[in-house]
């Protein structure tokens, strides 16, 4: 029986010796061993924190996979991962968060549930599960 292999391929990559200031905007998967300072921006993106990295960001993504250190605020608009040694300072947001054994995390935590899909609407009422919203 075959497997499915099929993996994300790295689209953007900020190695371990290297340094940013600014905003990083990608769309794709984004893997990060360096350091930034400033935000990211990802659009339909994932992002992965290297347990080496140093982020001090305000980061937008679809996904954010953290193994190193994070302060900041973190939003997903899918999910947050934060596995061992990976530490978060800062407020996360999303519908799906994980915390591993072993991975820190100080700060707030909001889990947004994804946009509800709206039924039909007729002469200003919507309709839930069957029954009229008065």
């Amino acid at each position: 029986m075959k497997k499915n292999t099929k993996t994300a391929r790295i689209t953007t990559f900020l190695g371990p010796d290297a340094s940013i200031e600014g905003t990083l905007a990608a769309r794709g998967v984004i893997r990060i061993d360096g350091t930034l300072r400033g935000e990211i921006k990802g659009t339909h993106a994932t992002l992965i924190v290297g347990e080496h990295a140093l982020i001090e960001a305000e980061i937008n993504t679809d996904t954010a996979i953290i193994m190193g250190r994070v302060k900041g605020t973190v939003q997903a608009r899918e999910k947050i991962e934060v596995h061992p040694p990976g530490h978060v300072t800062g407020d996360i947001c999303a519908p799906v968060i994980s915390i591993g054994s072993g991975a820190t995390f100080n700060g707030n935590c909001g889990m947004i549930p994804p946009e509800p899909l709206k039924q039909s609407v007729s002469h200003g009422e919507e309709k839930t599960s069957g029954q009229k919203k008065e």
